[in-house]
């Protein structure tokens, strides 16, 4: 039994850090895989030293190490009860390029598509492309053997590897790559771990019974995502054992290996040249699967460069997710299936012509009855869509998800029609409604039934389903993990798949490589059971959580935290684009991640024993950096709404700890501010002075917005308005009424001077303020005052515009959840615009007379509020802003600002804060030329944008109100 004490003085051994508190625990305790194994502890090695620290601990005391990266574990490779050894963090490091050779040798935490951002102006790239590649390694795609839409043009990983540098069971290190059979001989007679190792390849595969095996019982070699078990055909080439090749490479064998017999410290991997410039994707619809598959036999034929399948299933889980419906475009009616065809050449008129020689090849054949073309930046449009599928499938509401067990089946592309018919009857059998999905082009589709792991009945189907797929893909000769790995749930029919005599010879191998069981235990040989460990106990009583917000449309608030599938969408780097997740691209740990959030929250509600399931500091922990973007709300594709998760949990664990002096003026700014608005001078002064500051706990180094001479409200009282046929009501939110009382005025005096009636009325503050600090009850009134003053007046004719987007931007948000009157609430819902979706709309619609505005030219960029891009978007402020005939406008690809609230004034915060400004925003704003006018509608990223570059943000209503001739 190893104690906190052995592992304490691990960790003062390394470099970096070994963790084992309750926290880190419960976040590695699952991956992306229906698997939950709690480990001993999590490491976070800085080099390879630590590395071999860690591996010589392992050894001396009988424990498993479990390599980790991310975006590629979905068989529960990265979980078990050893110690997981995250090289994420630490390993991200390009060790050199060889532009001219096209290699290239980095460390194993690189980020796919940042490798290939990188790689851009040499024109080269890495090919392999998974749907994770914004945000999985190349460690686990080294580790998994993976392939990706593009493995029909490009190949998969194992191709690609060269070499890698590893450390052995016993600490030693090795360099494994291509070296002629007569050395490969000459590595046989050493006598360390490495050259043991060599020896037990060379009378293992010299064996004529052993090779004769191999080559009946491994799938057919025309099956190129080949991931079942360990790649000893690979060996077959070589002139050593009956191939013709005289060189021999271990690392591509290591490949796919998961991590189990070395463990990888940097790898060299071959480019290709980018794909010719001009591609269009012909995205074909069907009305049955069967048509879609037999289809692909014919499309296959055109030198395609991708060629994906999505499903209906797959398909209506992208309408309730707000980023993705944009995504859907290209879609007519309701299709089965959609076969997504990509060609490319170097001229568009030359792409055309591959593209109407597809179509009409089709249409000869009677498949497929539309056939849209995608152009351009479309492209990415509908590559992201299909991208995300994987996550979208997390947002089917309830206990039933579809379940990864036999999503990785690869056959002959000419036996996949005839695979899906039988595959099909499988699941008819037991009344399943499957998924069906992925690398049609390659023979290999994302199969996935639909269960509910909770019940015992559904476990046991589970294994049956795995276990009838699993000999029907045995029967077709094709590979039952074709490049998602074998892990736990696959690694058990390893044996059926290869035949017992070649899964012995496997064990043989491992025992060679890993004498000591040191790496990744349970994977692959002597595996774990496929239907132990799972991530829910079977048969539980299911917990009941009481929460003061309504999350029926998620069937509560655990149901919500569950739908959160591990994917890893939250890790994407910066690089990738938009706002997910700001706090871990600030601190690159995993535990300020939205997974990281929800799975934390969903293991306490699961199984604490405590009355209130929310007070534990665990919780508190792993929320404290959550700046309540709401980006995961949009961009997670199984919309994970952490921010409104984080509301609940303050409020909840605040009920029972108690309210902080500072959160309660935080909170209640609005009272406080509406005392000081009555000496502004003097109030500015007070809260911007040092010792404020530190009494309220705001970092020194931050400036406080200063009240305004006069509220919006005391100006409106004094304004005499226009009356008019169209009219709008004026939400007067209190950022704007207090602080940002001009453009308020602004909007009054534009609105006016376009022909529209402005109204207002007495009504509450928005309950932003109280809603991010976790004072719901208070929320929940003022949302219910408001909404009892609203109802009656606000129409589709008399809308509530808004200033502030979080402030308007809850009445379609929040209040649904917080509000007793939810019918009016959902109806006010649908009348409640930010000022520039109001405008956007007019626009359209011919009612802005656009000759009321300058003609004089001038340069605009817009920051989105993260709220605003969440639950809106930033499309009508270009819009709006575009109204003026000579402006020129574009949108900041800015992420979040990081001041989010209250968030960034507080000291213990506030560098957090800057950090996340400084990843994308700043840098971008200072790179802007000063004529060049920043536009932000949110008040705190105003701020934000002037305390961290010096530059004044103007909101669009005041761009506009100053374009007026």
């Amino acid at each position: 039994m190893i104690d906190s004490n052995t592992l304490k003085k691990l960790h003062n051994s390394l470099s970096g850090d070994v963790l084992f508190d309750n926290l880190h625990k419960t976040l590695y305790a699952t991956d992306a895989s229906v698997y939950r194994k709690i480990p001993l502890a999590v490491a976070f090695p800085k080099d390879k030293n630590d590395i071999i620290t860690l591996i010589e601990f392992a050894a001396k005391n009988n424990i498993t190490l479990i390599p980790r990266t991310a975006g590629t574990s979905l068989a529960g490779q990265c979980v078990g009860d050893g110690i997981v050894v995250d090289v994420s963090k630490h390993f991200t490091n390009i060790i050199s390029f060889d532009e001219k050779a096209k290699t290239i040798t980095l460390e194993p935490g690189i980020v796919r598509d940042s490798l290939n951002v990188y790689l851009k102006p040499s024109g080269l790239f890495f090919g392999p492309n998974t749907s994770t590649s914004n945000r999985c390694m190349m460690g686990g795609m080294v580790g998994n053997n993976s392939s990706g839409s593009t493995s029909i043009k490009y190949g998969v990983t194992r191709d690609k590897v060269l070499e890698i540098d590893a450390v052995l069971s016993d600490g030693s290190t090795a360099v494994f790559k291509e070296i002629t059979s007569a050395e490969f001989i000459k590595k046989t007679k050493e006598t360390s771990q490495e050259g043991n190792i060599y020896q037990a390849i060379f009378e293992e595969l010299s064996s004529k019974e052993n090779q004769k095996e191999i080559k009946e019982e491994f799938p057919k070699e025309t099956i190129h995502r080949r991931c079942t078990g360990y790649a000893v055909d690979e060996f077959l080439k070589s002139d050593l054992f009956g191939g013709t090749s005289p060189t021999i490479n271990v690392a591509k064998f290591l490949s796919g290996s998961e991590g189990t017999l070395a463990f990888s410290t940097s790898i060299t991997l071959q480019l290709d040249d980018v794909a010719p410039k001009e591609s269009i994707m012909v995205c074909t619809h069907f009305k049955s699967i069967n048509e879609s598959l037999k289809a692909t036999v014919v499309a296959m034929n055109h030198n395609l460069y991708n060629c994906e399948l999505m499903d209906k299933t797959i398909l209506d889980c992208t309408k309730n997710n707000r980023e993705l419906a944009k995504n859907r475009f290209f879609l007519q009616g309701d299709p089965e299936a959609v076969l997504m065809l990509e060609v490319s050449a170097n001229s568009i008129e030359e792409a055309e012509v591959l593209a109407d020689n597809l179509i009409a090849d089709l249409e000869k054949n009677k498949f497929g009855y539309h056939h849209p073309k995608v152009y351009g930046k479309d492209l990415a449009k509908v590559h992201y869509l299909r991208k995300a599928g994987l996550g979208a499938l997390a947002n089917i509401v309830g206990d039933k998800k579809a379940v990864a067990c036999i999503e990785d089946t690869a056959v002959a592309l000419e036996d996949l029609p005839n695979y899906i018919e039988e595959f099909t009857k499988i699941m008819d059998k037991y009344q399943q409604n499957a998924v069906y999905y992925a690398h049609a082009g390659a023979g290999e589709l994302h199969l996935r039934p639909i269960l509910n792991l909770k019940k015992k009945e559904d476990v046991v189907l589970f294994r049956k389903i795995t276990t009838e797929t699993a000999e029907l893909v045995k029967k077709y000769k094709g590979s039952f993990s074709g490049e998602h790995g074998d892990g736990i749930v696959r690694a058990e029919f390893i044996p059926l798949m290869i035949g017992e005599q070649n899964y012995q010879l496997l064990r043989r191998i491992k025992k060679a490589f890993d004498p000591k069981n040191v790496f990744n235990q349970g994977k692959i040989t002597d595996a774990f059971s496929m239907d132990e460990s799972l991530r829910y106990e079977v048969n539980r009583n299911e917990p009941k959580i009481k929460t003061i917000q309504n999350f029926s449309d998620s069937e509560g608030i655990l149901k919500l935290a569950e739908k959160c599938n591990g994917s890893g969408d939250c890790r994407k780097p910066v690089e990738a684009g938009g706002t997910m997740c700001p706090s871990y691209r600030a601190t690159k740990d995993e535990k300020d991640t939205t997974r990281a959030r929800a799975n934390t929250l969903r293991e306490f509600l699961t199984n604490s024993e405590k009355e209130n399931k929310f007070n534990h500091k665990e919780l508190k922990e792993v929320f404290d950096l959550c700046l309540s973007c709401k980006a995961c709300a949009s961009e997670c594709p199984s919309n994970v709404d952490i921010a409104t998760m984080k509301a609940e949990f303050l409020y909840q664990y605040q009920e029972k700890n108690g309210y902080s002096f500072r959160s309660k003026l935080f909170a209640n700014n609005a009272k406080y501010n509406k005392l000081g608005s009555a000496f502004p001078k003097i109030a500015n002064f007070f809260t911007n002075s040092i010792i404020a500051k530190k009494v309220l706990g705001v970092a020194t180094e931050r400036s406080v917005p200063k009240l305004a001479n006069q509220t919006l409200e005391s100006w409106l009282k004094k304004h005499h308005p226009k009356t008019s046929k169209k009219s709008v009501y004026l939400f007067n939110d209190e950022f704007t009424n207090f602080y940002d009382a001009e453009i308020g005025q602004d909007a009054v005096i534009l609105l006016e001077k376009l022909g529209y009636e402005v109204k207002t009325v007495n009504h509450d503050e928005s309950g932003r303020s109280h809603i991010s600090k976790g004072f719901l009850k208070e929320a929940k009134q003022i949302c219910n005052n408001n909404i009892s003053i609203f109802k009656d007046i606000i129409t589709d004719e008399t809308p509530l515009l808004g200033i502030e987007p979080s402030a308007i931007l809850g009445f379609r948000d929040e209040y649904i959840r917080l509000a007793d009157d939810k019918a009016s609430a959902e109806k006010i819902a649908k009348n409640s615009f930010t000022f520039e979706e109001f405008l956007s709309k007019e626009l359209e619609k011919g009612n802005i007379d656009i000759t009321l505005f300058t003609t004089t030219a001038k340069t605009l960029k817009i920051h989105g509020h993260c709220h605003q891009k969440a639950l809106s978007g930033t499309h009508a402020s270009f819009e709006v802003l575009n109204i003026p005939t000579n402006y020129k406008v574009t949108i900041i690809n800015s992420g979040c600002c990081g001041m989010a609230g209250s968030f960034g004034y507080e000291k213990e915060h506030y560098k957090i804060s800057m950090q996340v400004g400084e990843d994308t925003l700043f840098p971008k704003v200072r790179n802007t030329p000063k004529e060049t006018q920043i536009v932000a509608a949110g008040t705190s990223c105003r701020h934000q944008i002037y305390d961290g570059t010096k530059r004044i943000a103007k909101h669009p209503i005041t761009i506009l109100k100053e374009a007026l001739n």
